[in-house]
């Protein structure tokens, strides 16, 4: 997956996912609706066939670079634990 900056300003990106599918916008706009510094969170795809889809975030003044990357963080953490407890699981 590439993440490519469609436009930015200091409180504001909207950014295109290519190579992804908007699963995984609709999973990290959630997770970022979770963060207190969001004040807008939007996950979007013009076509449903031909366009990559893209992640609106507008922050309460915070660098949308920092809390989209703690979102990320915060995502990886709860996949994690969900893989440890699939593992234990099917192993009995």
């Amino acid at each position: 997956m590439e993440a490519k900056v469609v436009k930015q300003d200091k409180d504001m990106v909207l950014i295109e996912l290519k190579g992804d599918s908007i699963g995984f916008a609709n999973l990290l706009r959630e997770e970022l609706w979770n963060h207190k510094e969001t004040e807008e969170a939007a996950s979007m795809k013009d076509h449903p066939y031909m366009a990559e889809p893209k992640l609106y975030l507008k922050t309460k003044g915070e660098k949308p670079k920092k809390v989209l990357l703690d979102a990320a963080k915060s995502l990886k953490t709860k996949v994690m634990e969900i893989k440890k407890e699939f593992d234990m699981e099917t192993k009995k």
